[in-house]
């Protein structure tokens, strides 16, 4: 037998009949879509090449000998080392006269690469006499042993491929063939992928997600469908920049938009994505949706949804019709790092929905537009939906000569009446607490430390304590555990009270609270906070509902551009003890972030400077933790509070014990709710080893009313 995998233990004939059975699913499924792109009649012959031969080199004796010491098996008798990467020896066994014969010399070398990349490493092939001597002293003699076990009549190696594997010749952007090359090897990837996990490429979709959803806003709501989601489904075919109004229906809109076609739906929150997800699934009755971000495996199997582990192994793999999905997971690829060409080859036959684009730093959002500009090349389509929308943004796409349909849907409703305090929030708590007698009031921080402060504050009150009223604090410093459970509340939250909370809350998230007191921050953002009061009512009194609070604000410089913050002030100021509408929120985002009132500011700064490197990055400079690390801002680890490890050592030390891989896999998920992720670059004085792979212990103290305190540490988490 050759092997293949060790755990499980495979053949290569077993592994390689999986990665066809893939192949055939693909292609059964998305066999015009994919070919369109391409523009190449013999695609998918080359594809099945590259799927039947791309492991063809795990034959080399040293590879064999790695999976019989773990299978405690005799090893083969070698003079050489398993210090070649099996890929860079598979497309050895191609018959190169066939290839080029039928496919061309271009397409033989793109053949080649993506077999030889197929899994991308560090090491680079510069002693080419290293393979020639593999090839004529161990691959040559295992011809016969490959020809028996995988039904084929090779009569030799190639040595004519060598040339076209080295580093410096690789494909790149803009090369000769670089559109089918990203297809061929970003599709190899997927199936490879996914046959190891053993799942399918692609899950075909039980119903068609936009009639699902018109029976549900038609039925289940009794509704009909509203301009917006007209305005999706008739432009199902082309791209869409849409502006509308919280509360207008947007999720459903891009649902319609999608139609029965591949897509990814991408949100800011991991909390939204979640919500969205249940709210898809249950509630819409459309269970071919995936779930993916970092912690989607926790979530699922906390919701305790049957074979939660397949449906994350089938989420991480791209294979849902539809699946939602945080940015980081999917707009690395911009950054060209080693194996970016799996998502774009996907993203390419698929629709991508960008909601609340404005909630994201500069540097992110340039990482978005430079996507939706690659996704554009390769023949995707996208739609952009947003409560607001900065005029940078679509600058840059017309610029680059995208076209989409454009489109603004505001609420002509009344919902917030704004007063303008010149004092700091603390100095107003009375007045805020004798408003929660009788509403349900929300305030919203700059940063954390300012949320602990104003919670630690507030409780201490005599009003609190005379009135019995519940007060709440959430931010992002909470274990796994305590977060959800606090979010969960907060979204069901219905009676009178106060949460205290950072921005975490803003984006797509869905709360309706009666009163908002709030600091200051850039008017992108304060009017996403604003969404979350009077959310869909109609606001018809006298007296604001909405404080915004312009004194001794906090995370100014830091969390927000100083000018920006400047120029929110006095636009907003003119609005003081008046209406605002839907429509003149979206005038003043557009004025503000316009370029010309931009320049000078950090944050346009950072945006340019972030498009100016994704236009000069380099192929294949950077792995895949560069790019979640550019695309993340920072680096973040997951920690534990030391008191907390302490309270559950008996759980930490039955997983270290354990050995059993499924019970040690949901032990892990236990730990994992007692984490958090913090910025390294914060906490990394106070870390201890928890003896458990990725997570460390924080040395500082833990409350689940409060959160973790980290004193001055804290100033700049939100």
């Amino acid at each position: 037998m050759i092997f293949a995998k060790s755990n499980p233990v495979e053949s290569l004939k077993e592994h390689t009949d999986l990665v066809m059975e893939n192949y055939k699913k693909l292609k059964e499924l998305y066999e015009n879509d994919i070919s369109n792109i391409v523009e190449e009649e013999k695609f998918w012959d080359m594809l099945e090449i590259a799927c039947f031969y791309h492991d063809f080199g795990k034959v080399y004796t040293p590879f064999q000998n790695e999976i019989r010491k773990v299978l405690k098996m005799e090893l083969l008798n070698t003079k050489f080392k398993n210090d070649i990467p099996h890929g860079y020896l598979s497309p050895a066994f191609l018959n190169s006269k066939y290839i080029k014969t039928k496919f061309g010399e271009n397409n033989y070398v793109i053949l080649v690469q993506a077999i030889a990349f197929h899994h991308e490493r560090d090491s680079d092939v510069e002693d080419l006499r290293n393979i020639q001597e593999v090839l004529d002293k161990d691959l040559s003699f295992a011809i016969e042993k490959l020809n028996e076990e995988m039904g084929i009549s090779l009569e030799k190696v190639s040595k004519k491929y060598i040339n076209h594997i080295k580093q410096q010749v690789r494909i790149k952007e803009g090369d000769r063939g670089y559109k089918k090359y990203i297809m061929l090897k970003g599709l190899l990837h997927r199936i490879d992928h996914s046959a190891s996990a053993h799942v399918d490429v692609e899950i075909k979709p039980e119903k068609n997600i936009s009639e699902t959803v018109v029976n549900y806003i038609t039925k289940k709501l009794s509704s009909n469908l509203r301009e917006p989601q007209k305005f999706c489904l008739e432009n199902k075919d082309n791209n869409i920049i849409m502006i509308a109004s919280t509360g207008i229906g947007k999720t459903e809109s891009a649902l319609l938009w999608i139609n029965n076609d591949k897509a990814f739906f991408t949100l800011p929150l991991r909390v939204s994505i979640n919500a969205i997800y249940k709210r898809i699934l249950e509630d819409m009755q459309y269970k071919d949706v995936g779930l993916l971000h970092s912690k989607s495996y926790d979530f699922l199997s906390k919701e305790g949804y049957k074979d939660s582990f397949e449906k994350y192994e089938i989420s991480k793999q791209l294979s849902y019709p539809i699946s939602l999905s945080t940015i980081d997971q999917l707009f690395t690829f911009p950054f060209k790092f080693k194996g970016y060409e799996k998502i774009l080859a996907t993203l390419a036959y698929s629709k991508v929905v960008i909601d609340e684009i404005q909630a994201y730093s500069p540097k992110i959002a340039a990482a978005i537009l430079k996507g939706i500009e690659m996704i554009h090349k390769m023949g995707g389509k996208f739609m952009i939906m947003t409560a607001t929308l900065p005029n940078i943004f679509k600058e840059y796409l017309e610029n680059k000569g995208i076209t989409f349909q454009f489109n603004e849907f505001y609420s002509d409703i009344n919902r917030h009446k704004i007063c303008i305090k010149q004092e700091k929030i603390n100095d107003n708590l009375n007045y805020i607490i004798d408003k929660a007698r009788d509403k349900k009031v929300l305030i919203i921080v700059n940063t954390v430390k300012k949320a602990m402060e104003l919670y630690e504050e507030v409780v201490k009150k005599e009003l609190i304590k005379e009135n019995d009223i519940e007060v709440n604090l959430l931010h992002s410093l909470f274990i796994q555990k305590d977060r959800f459970d606090k979010e969960d509340k907060i979204k069901n939250f219905n009676k009178n009270g106060i949460w205290i909370t950072t921005q975490i809350v803003e984006a797509s998230l869905d709360i309706d609270f009666d009163i908002l007191f709030t600091e200051l921050s850039t008017v992108d953002s304060l009017f996403q906070r604003m969404g979350r009061c009077f959310r869909k009512r109609e606001y018809n009194d006298e007296e604001p509902n909405i404080y915004i609070y312009c004194n001794e604000v906090s995370g100014i410089g830091t969390i927000y551009d100083e000018e920006i913050f400047k120029k929110s002030r006095d636009e907003l100021l003119k609005y003081d003890g008046k209406f605002i509408t839907e429509k003149e929120k979206g005038e003043i985002v557009d004025k503000i972030y316009s370029r010309e009132s931009l320049k000078g500011t950090h944050y346009l700064e950072e945006f340019d400077k972030a498009l100016e490197f994704l236009d000069s990055v380099y192929d294949y400079d950077l792995d895949k933790r560069d790019a979640h690390k550019e695309l993340r801002d920072f680096t973040n680890v997951k920690v534990i509070p030391k008191e907390i490890y302490e309270k559950n050592i008996t759980l930490i030390e039955e997983y270290l014990n354990e050995k059993d891989y499924k019970r040690k896999r949901d032990k892990l998920i236990d730990i994992k709710q007692l984490t958090m992720d913090v910025p390294y670059y914060r906490v990394k004085n106070n870390l201890l080893d928890s003896k458990i792979n990725g997570i460390f212990i924080v040395n500082y103290k833990y409350d689940s009313k409060i959160g973790l305190h980290v004193g001055e540490e804290v100033t700049n988490f939100i």
